[in-house]
C-alpha cells in the first residue's frame, strides 16, 4: 500500500508558477531571457495588471540589468513633476495619490515597489501615457481635436498628428462585433488606443539613453504582436533595439499553445488559477 501512494505521487505533476517561452514557442531559461534583455536598449514589459508573476519579475528582471530606467504606463505625462518629486522623496505616497488625481488601485502591491527599487538603483523614472482627458477627446473627435490645444499641452504628447495605420490587427479588432473592449464602436476607439500607445512610443524614444536599458511596463494589449508602443518606437526611433515580453495564462504551462506563439520575443505563461492582486 505504501509502495503504491508513493507511486501515485511520483505521477502527479510539480505545480509551476511560470514557464517562459521564446518567439518560436521554445522554452527558455530565465538566465537565457535575461541575457538577450541585457542587450535590449528597450524592454516593453506587456503584464496582466493583477497578476503577481508578472509584477515579481518586474522586480528580478530590473535587478538584473546593468544599469536601468523605468517607464510607467501607469503614470500620465502632464504627471511627470509629481512622479518627479515622489522619486526624490519630497512626496509621500498620499500626497502623491491627490496630485495625480487618484493612484492605481493596486500601487502599493504592485507598482509601489518598482519606484523604491528605482529609486535605491538611481534610475530615472518616467511617466509615459496620455493625459486621459486627451484620449477622451480622441475618441469623441478623432486626432484633429488634439491640434487645438495650447503649445505647452501639445509637449505633453507626441508630435501631432501620431502616423496611424488602421489596418494593423490590433486595432482593426477593436471595430469587430466581439472586440472585448466593452461595445464601444467608430473608427474613433482605436485612435484613442492608437494615442496611448504613439504616447508612450515617443516618450520612451525620447528619453532613452545610451548605456541604460529602459524597462517600460505596460499592459500586454499595448505591445503583443510587436505592434502599439513598438510599432511607434520603430517608426520615432528605429536604431533602437527594442525586446518584448508579454504576459499569458492557460490551464498548463508545459507547452505554448499554437494561438499564444508569437506574441512577443518572450512569454511568461502563467496558471490561470494563479491568485491574483486584485
Amino acid at each position: 500500500m505504501l509502495l503504491l501512494c508513493a507511486t501515485g505521487l511520483a505521477a502527479q505533476n510539480t505545480p509551476e508558477a511560470y514557464q517562459l517561452y521564446n518567439k518560436d514557442g521554445k522554452k527558455v531559461s530565465y538566465k537565457k531571457m535575461v541575457r538577450s534583455l541585457r542587450d535590449a536598449d528597450v524592454i516593453l514589459f506587456g503584464e496582466y495588471h493583477n497578476n503577481p508573476i508578472a509584477h515579481w519579475l518586474q522586480l528580478e528582471i530590473a535587478d538584473d540589468l546593468e544599469g536601468y530606467d523605468l517607464g510607467m504606463e501607469m503614470f500620465e505625462t502632464d504627471e511627470q513633476d509629481a512622479l518627479d518629486r515622489f522619486m526624490a522623496d519630497s512626496l509621500t505616497v498620499e500626497q502623491l495619490d491627490s496630485t495625480v488625481g487618484g493612484l492605481w488601485p493596486n500601487f502599493h502591491t504592485d507598482y509601489l515597489p518598482l519606484l523604491q527599487q528605482a529609486r535605491r538603483n538611481d534610475a530615472a523614472v518616467y511617466a509615459t501615457n496620455t493625459p486621459r482627458a486627451y484620449a477622451r477627446m480622441v475618441f469623441q473627435r478623432g486626432f484633429v481635436v488634439l491640434q487645438s490645444l495650447p503649445a505647452e499641452q501639445q509637449a505633453e504628447l507626441p508630435p501631432l498628428p501620431p502616423p496611424y495605420d488602421a489596418e494593423l490587427p490590433g486595432y482593426r479588432a477593436m471595430l469587430g462585433p466581439d472586440n472585448g473592449m466593452g461595445g464601444h464602436s467608430g473608427e474613433n476607439f482605436p485612435k484613442a488606443q492608437a494615442i496611448k500607445d504613439a504616447t508612450m512610443g515617443w516618450f520612451i524614444a525620447k528619453n532613452a539613453r545610451a548605456g541604460r536599458t529602459l524597462l517600460h511596463i505596460n499592459g500586454s494589449y499595448h505591445s503583443d504582436g510587436f505592434e502599439g508602443i513598438g510599432w511607434y518606437i520603430r517608426r520615432y526611433k528605429p536604431q533602437l533595439r527594442v525586446v518584448t515580453i508579454t504576459t499569458l495564462e492557460q490551464s498548463q504551462t508545459d507547452d505554448l499553445i499554437d494561438e499564444n506563439r508569437g506574441k512577443a520575443d518572450f512569454t511568461i505563461l502563467v496558471p490561470e488559477n494563479m491568485t491574483k492582486t486584485y
